[in-house]
């Protein structure tokens, strides 16, 4: 992981090889993983290999851990494959059909193990049963649990712009991540 800070922390000073070598890395990598959404054509993968470096790279200094580049790197892949396939007509289908085509041991080796419970479909419901009872509740169980309506739908059932749904999204999104953290930590015995 040394070798993977070094290259982020290079990227984030404006080092063109470090960009390079991140992108020599890890492309084969996100290629692997957008190749599990069969919905996606070859030419929507690559626009979306481009996509994703382009989102994460812009979005480098804003990434605390250098370490946590690869995780967070497929997760933007991954959520950029998942927009491209409902905008291709594929909302009947839910988010959780999309993981389950996903091999196991494709993902074993694709995610990091600091990274593995956001896999982990239970973490995230307790999270969102968690969450006080509410617009962002709302929003968070028709996404994540009930899986069949994209953000402008949701938006339009809750009342409110796509703007506001894709922030409470995020936000959400956060929590996960900071959820997240904290337990990996405890794992280690960094957190009590």
């Amino acid at each position: 992981m040394d070798d993977i800070a070094r290259q982020v922390d290079g990227a984030r000073k404006g080092d063109e090889a470090a960009y390079r070598a991140l992108y020599e890395r890890f492309r084969p990598v996100v290629v692997r993983l957008l190749e599990a959404f069969t919905a996606l054509d070859a030419d929507d993968r690559e626009d979306i290999v481009q996509e994703t470096f382009t989102r994460a790279f812009r979005a480098l200094p804003r990434l605390k851990a250098a370490a946590a580049f690869p995780g967070w790197l497929l997760a933007i892949a991954r959520n950029r494959a998942l927009t491209a396939s409902e905008l291709k007509g594929n909302r009947q289908r839910t988010r959780q059909d999309f993981a389950a085509e996903l091999p196991e041991t494709a993902v074993e080796s694709l995610v990091p193990d600091s990274l593995r419970a956001e896999l982990d479909e239970a973490v995230v419901r307790q999270l969102i049963d968690a969450l006080p009872e509410g617009s962002e509740k709302d929003t968070v169980r028709l996404f994540y649990v009930d899986g069949t309506l994209s953000t402008r739908e949701i938006g339009e059932r809750l009342g409110v712009g796509k703007s506001t749904i894709t922030m409470r999204l995020e936000r959400f999104r956060a929590r996960v991540k900071r959820e997240l953290v904290v337990r990996v930590l405890r794992t280690r015995g960094g957190v009590p």
